[in-house]
């Protein structure tokens, strides 16, 4: 990104509740962040932490009901999309987002061709006629790493294995040319080598299109080799937040370096084994008023039991712009204190 780019897309205070018949659970607690033009920022946390929820609530995934966005801005391009109408944001998810979701065979229809489902945004988005859409998505299919794209746009989805069909949901979020690309667990369902030759599709159409990516994972390793940026979430909430080599070289928050404790070491200089998180994400049945973590957390202490932590900036940059965490344990080190 250059220096003094708009963010692509600027997230702040978002808030998302699910009714339920035993209450509201509160599944995004204030969550603000931002994506520059070109930059991957990997989205990490443990299931039910609110990864996928605040992404879909970005570009109104969610049922409503029982979903409701509470409070908060998204601006695409400056644009706030939680203020359009229901029928310009169905046209925006196909033409400035695109979202590659988990399990491609729950994504794809299977009563239709492939061809069908890659023209469908391409006719309906850009206007195309079946013939220029047709052509196109043979592009498309040849974009992403698939053989002979002609003959296989008249495939159906179980004609293709796992792999083929995770680069056929790629090829119908990139159809568009779009924006920003979200991919949830793209590559989760996948065998380890299907998961490898995933990455390396992403990475190079990055290169190729300079799109905006956020990718999230439960994955830190996946992280190390392809984000820029990366950002923790715990319980609806960002917790800690920086550049891919400052979180793996600096992690800040008790919840970060015990994800990082989680992961095989490559080069066996690992002195311990790996450790596990001991309990589960709480479910957040009102506000947070107390840190989440705190029953989880080795370092927990009276205040943390009191007062949800806010993030705040351990280097001179803006919060969200540098390294920051949200921790009262991690608070005096921010300022060059020692803890009590």
């Amino acid at each position: 990104m250059a220096d003094g780019a708009a963010p692509v897309l600027d997230v702040r205070g978002l808030k998302t509740v699910f009714r339920t018949r035993g209450g509201e659970v509160h599944a995004v607690n204030s969550v603000s962040f931002h994506l520059n033009p070109g930059e991957l920022l990997g989205v990490v946390g443990e299931s039910g932490s609110g990864k996928s929820v605040t992404m879909m609530s970005l570009i109104g995934l969610l049922p409503s009901p029982p979903a409701e966005v509470r409070e908060g801005e998204v601006l695409l391009s400056g644009r706030d999309i939680l203020k359009i109408s229901a029928d310009e944001l169905r046209d925006l998810r196909g033409a400035k987002v695109g979202f590659v979701f988990q399990d491609p065979m729950t994504s794809l229809n299977p009563v239709f061709t492939v061809g069908n489902q890659i023209m469908e945004p391409l006719i309906r988005h850009m206007g195309m006629s079946k013939s220029q859409a047709e052509r196109r998505a043979a592009e498309l299919l040849a974009l992403v790493g698939i053989p002979d794209a002609a003959k296989r746009l008249k495939a159906y989805p179980h004609q293709f294995s796992g792999g083929m069909r995770q680069r056929v949901m790629i090829a119908i979020a990139l159809a568009c040319d779009p924006d920003v690309l979200i991919a949830d667990e793209p590559t989760t369902a996948l065998d380890v080598t299907i998961q490898a030759q995933i990455i390396e599709l992403v990475k190079e159409l990055r290169r190729k299109l300079g799109m905006a990516i956020v990718w999230i994972t439960h994955d830190l390793g996946v992280i190390a080799g392809i984000a820029d940026r990366v950002m923790v979430m715990y319980a609806g909430q960002v917790v800690e937040q920086a550049p891919v080599a400052e979180l793996f070289a600096n992690p800040r928050h008790p919840y970060t370096r015990a994800l990082l404790k989680t992961i095989p070491s490559l080069t066996g200089e690992r002195e311990s084994r790996l450790q596990v998180i001991e309990g589960q994400p709480p479910i957040m049945s009102g506000a947070p008023t107390a840190c989440p973590f705190r029953a989880r957390c080795a370092h927990a202490f009276d205040r943390c039991g009191t007062e949800n932590p806010q993030r705040r900036a351990l280097d001179r940059r803006p919060v969200g712009y540098g390294h920051d965490v949200a921790c009262h344990w991690d608070a005096p080190a921010m300022v060059g204190g020692a803890h009590a």
